[in-house]
């Protein structure tokens, strides 16, 4: 199985050559990377080039850009990785050996996230506790899911936000995740900068609203105006 790494980015300069440079073992084995730049105002397109093997810009937001690399992809598994997440060492022998035993469609990693605060570890516990009991997953556990799957899905429903959630809840029509106990480490930036519990309660508010049909530009507002 051939993988196709897709990374969305907006205005991530400062780290994206990190995160791909990280990617550079999986490129050598022969899986492709490819940034989906959503219009940077910085210079995260041009850092990018010679570190993936297609970079180009798509409509700005996750969901357009994802789709859009998608679109462009050659691989048999699709995996989407957000620009400050770091995949676990051999990913894709973990994705490929899960894909192959399991039959399922799709899957994700468990996260832990990355910072000083003393809270950080526990939300992530909470978070790949809920993933696995409801299997829903969230792009911070770097998804990856069958080509043939993805297309047959419709790919990510284009919302403003919840496009991974939503993306999970189609997969789930097709079979339960493939969830690799192997981790993902994602910035803590977020939650540090806006507060652990206060970023939490959010999300939960959020996530609700979406269950009880929130429109997902609204809860974006909201989301983007803390």
């Amino acid at each position: 199985m051939r993988l196709s790494i897709v990374v969305p980015a907006l205005n991530e300069a400062a780290r994206i050559e990190a995160t791909l440079a990280l990617l550079a073992p999986l490129r050598a084995c022969g899986h492709e990377v490819i940034v989906v730049d959503g219009g940077s105002s910085d210079a995260t397109a041009a850092l990018a080039a010679p570190l993936a093997d297609r970079v180009f810009s798509a409509t700005r937001g996750r969901a357009h850009q994802m789709n859009a690399g998608a679109a462009k992809a050659r691989g048999d598994v699709l995996l989407f990785l957000h620009a400050d997440t770091r995949l676990p060492e051999s990913a894709d022998r973990l994705v490929t050996g899960a894909m192959a035993q399991s039959g399922r469609a799709w899957g994700r990693f468990d996260v832990a996230i990355e910072g000083a605060h003393p809270l950080l570890p526990m939300v992530a516990w909470f978070m790949n506790v809920r993933s696995r009991a409801t299997g829903i997953a969230t792009g911070d556990q770097a998804m990856f899911v069958r080509s043939a799957a993805f297309a047959s899905v419709g790919g990510f429903p284009h919302v403003a936000l919840m496009e991974d959630v939503a993306l999970s809840a189609r997969l789930k029509r097709l079979s339960r995740p493939a969830c690799l106990a192997a981790k993902t480490v994602t910035s803590g930036r977020r939650w540090e900068t806006k507060g652990v519990l206060r970023t939490v309660l959010l999300m939960w508010r959020l996530r609700l609203a979406f269950y009880f049909g929130a429109s997902p530009e609204r809860l974006a507002r909201i989301y983007e105006g803390t």
